[in-house]
C-alpha cells in the first residue's frame, strides 16, 4: 500500500514541508484541535446543566407522583389512601428506590412587618432529607413524624430574607378550609436549591400537622413520592404504574392518578429539551470552521506539490491513488489535531 508509505513519509519529515504549507498546516490542526475541545466544551457544559436542573427538581419532587384525580382541577389537594398495603406494595417493586407520602396546604405566612403567600408541605419519617441536607443553609433539619406535630419547619433562604427570619425564630402561620386556622411554627432550618418555584413558595414540616389542617385519617395524604432506580426507565415505570392503578378507587372513594415529573413540569423539561438544538448549532458551526481549515491546509498542500504529482503520474499512478495518498496525510492531521 504505497500510498500509505508515501503520506507517512511527507508526514513525517518536517523538511519536506515548504515555507508556505507548514503555516497551513499548522494552522488546520489548531483549528481541528481548538473545533474538538469547543464541541466537548459545549457538550459538557450543557448536558451537565440539564443534568443538574433535573436532579434539583427530582430532589424536591420526585420521580412518579401518585395523587388524587382531583387535584388537576384545583389548587387546592384532596387525599388519597396511602396505607401500608399501598407502601409495601410499591416498596417490593424492584425499579422503585424509596417511596415517601406527603402532604401539602396552601396558607399565609405572617409576621410583624410583611406577610407572604407560601405551600405548607409535610413529610413522614421516611422522607428522604439527603437532598435538602445537601442545600441546608443554616440550623438543623427538624425530625419529621406522622405520629406529633413537631411545631418546627424548614424555610428557604429566598423567604426568609423576604420575611427577615433566622433559625429559632417563631412564625404564625394561616390556613383557609371551612374557617380559618392559625399554627405558629418554629424555623429550625434555612436551605437554599436555588429552583425560584420551589423556594418561593414551600415550607417543610412534619406531616402530622398539615393531615390535622384537613381533619383527614392517619392513613390519608395528598399523595405519595416515588423514586425510580434508573431514570431511563421512568416512562416504562410511569406507564406500568398507571395501568395499575389510574382510576383505581380507594376506600374513601377517592381515584388515584399516576404523573411522572416529566408530566408535572412540561415547560421546564420542554426548555431544557431544546437546550439540545443549541448544542447541535455549536457542533455544525465548529466542524464546518474545521472542515474549512483542514480543506484549505489540503489544498495549499496540494498546489505545493506539483511536482511530486506529476512524477507519480509519469511513474504511471492513477488519479485515485493520488488522492489517496492527500487524504492518508490529511488523517495525520486530523488525528494530531483530534489527540491535542
Amino acid at each position: 500500500m504505497y500510498e500509505f508509505f508515501i503520506a507517512r513519509r511527507l508526514y513525517g519529515n518536517p523538511e519536506s514541508t515548504e515555507r508556505v504549507s507548514r503555516p497551513a498546516v499548522l494552522i488546520a490542526m489548531t483549528g481541528i484541535a481548538v473545533g474538538l475541545t469547543v464541541m466537548i466544551i459545549a457538550v459538557a457544559i450543557v448536558v451537565g446543566f440539564k443534568q443538574q436542573v433535573r436532579s434539583k427538581i427530582v430532589g424536591v419532587g420526585a420521580d412518579i407522583r401518585l395523587s388524587n384525580l382531583e387535584d388537576t382541577r384545583s389548587f387546592e389537594t384532596f387525599p388519597v389512601a396511602t396505607s401500608d398495603s399501598l407502601l409495601s406494595v410499591l416498596r417490593a417493586d424492584p425499579q422503585i428506590g424509596y417511596v415517601q407520602r406527603y402532604t401539602t396546604k396552601p396558607g399565609i405566612v405572617k409576621t410583624d412587618e410583611a406577610f407572604q403567600g407560601v405551600i405548607l408541605k409535610g413529610v413522614g419519617q421516611e422522607y428522604d432529607i439527603s437532598f435538602l441536607r445537601q442545600h441546608l443553609q443554616e440550623g438543623e433539619m427538624p425530625a419529621f413524624t406522622d405520629t406529633i406535630a413537631s411545631n418546627a419547619v424548614l424555610i428557604s433562604r429566598t423567604l426568609a430574607d423576604k420575611l427577615r427570619l433566622h433559625t429559632g425564630d417563631r412564625i404564625y402561620t394561616y390556613f383557609f378550609t371551612d374557617e380559618v386556622r392559625a399554627r405558629r411554627l418554629t424555623v429550625k432550618g434555612i436551605y437554599q436549591t436555588h429552583l425560584a418555584e420551589y423556594d418561593n413558595a414551600f415550607l417543610i414540616t412534619d406531616i402530622y400537622t398539615v393531615n390535622r389542617l384537613y381533619g383527614w385519617a392517619p392513613e390519608q395524604a395528598s399523595g405519595l413520592e416515588l423514586q425510580v432506580r434508573d431514570e431511563r426507565q421512568l416512562p416504562a415505570v410511569t406507564e406500568r404504574l398507571a395501568v395499575q392503578f389510574n382510576r383505581v378507587t380507594d376506600r374513601y372513594g377517592q381515584s388515584y392518578l399516576v404523573r411522572n415529573v416529566e408530566q408535572l413540569h412540561p415547560q421546564l423539561f420542554e426548555w431544557l429539551r431544546f437546550l439540545d438544538t443549541n448544542v447541535w448549532v455549536i457542533l455544525v458551526l465548529m466542524l464546518g470552521v474545521a472542515g474549512f481549515t483542514m480543506i484549505s491546509g489540503l489544498l495549499i498542500l496540494i498546489l505545493e506539490r506539483t511536482r511530486l504529482i506529476g512524477l507519480l503520474k509519469a511513474l504511471g499512478a492513477c488519479n485515485a491513488s493520488i488522492r489517496r495518498i492527500f487524504l492518508w496525510f490529511s488523517a495525520f492531521l486530523i488525528g494530531k489535531g483530534m489527540f491535542w
